[in-house]
């Protein structure tokens, strides 16, 4: 029962320990992060708008938008089958290991064991 005592005492000592080292740094994180606030800016700059135009009153034929739609429906698609690879950024097979401790592990299960002599 003694040793139990002890044992108890070392881990709420050591736990205690931590977490106010953990409160102490978090406090410490929160007050340099209200100091360095960037300024605000007193330059007050005026941006020139520029000037919209109208947009053209002529219409597209229906047969113009018909056509418009083709092209944007086949790019799309042209566009979904080409997506794969060329967001890949590697070809598929090219590894083999992913790190040599994966590969060191790989090793290892595939042999069977054996004793050192």
């Amino acid at each position: 029962m003694e040793n139990l005592g002890f044992g108890l005492t070392m881990t709420v000592l050591g736990m205690s320990l931590v977490f106010t080292v953990l409160a102490l740094i978090w406090g410490m994180l929160n007050l340099l992060t209200r100091f360095d606030q960037p300024e605000p800016s007193t330059i007050t700059e005026v941006m020139p708008t520029p000037e919209i135009t109208p947009a053209p009153t002529e219409q597209l034929s229906p047969d113009e938008v018909a056509a418009i739609a083709v092209a944007v429906a086949v790019h799309t698609a042209t566009l979904r089958r080409e997506a794969a690879p060329t967001v890949r950024s590697y070809w598929p097979g090219s590894l083999l290991f992913a790190s040599r401790w994966v590969a060191a592990g790989r090793t290892r299960q595939n042999q069977s064991w054996q004793r050192r002599r």
